[in-house]
């Protein structure tokens, strides 16, 4: 019982090739907790409170913390969007924002309502 992990358009990818090795292994970690583990720890996945099934992916390498947006479609397939390294406690309002209409064109574009 295995998840598949998709991006949708070029937003993960360009926030992955703009970080230096050691946080792209320890995404790569966490993804394969992600593919793998039937009940994924908080740590590594939480909802985002107050929207409808946004998620975020979460990394820590050394002091540094990232975050990377995703939602689930078809139950095992987890859908990535936005990344960013957050810099406070609360993850930023604006980033959030984008992350849901990238997901609102996911589903649209899946559904192949162009509007």
């Amino acid at each position: 019982m295995t998840r598949e992990i998709r991006f949708y358009e070029k937003y993960f990818v360009e926030f992955y090739v703009s970080h230096d090795s050691s946080v792209q292994e320890k995404i790569e970690y966490v993804f394969k907790v992600i593919r793998t583990v039937d009940r994924i720890p908080l740590k590594f996945l939480k909802h985002i409170e107050g929207t409808d099934r946004l998620y975020e992916i979460r990394i820590k390498v050394r002091s540094d913390i990232y975050r990377i947006f995703c939602c689930f479609d078809a139950g095992r397939i987890v859908i990535l969007f936005n990344g960013f390294q957050k810099k406070s406690q609360k993850t930023p309002k604006k980033e959030i924002e984008k992350a849901l209409r990238i997901k609102e064109n996911y589903f649209n574009n899946k559904r192949g309502d162009k509007s």
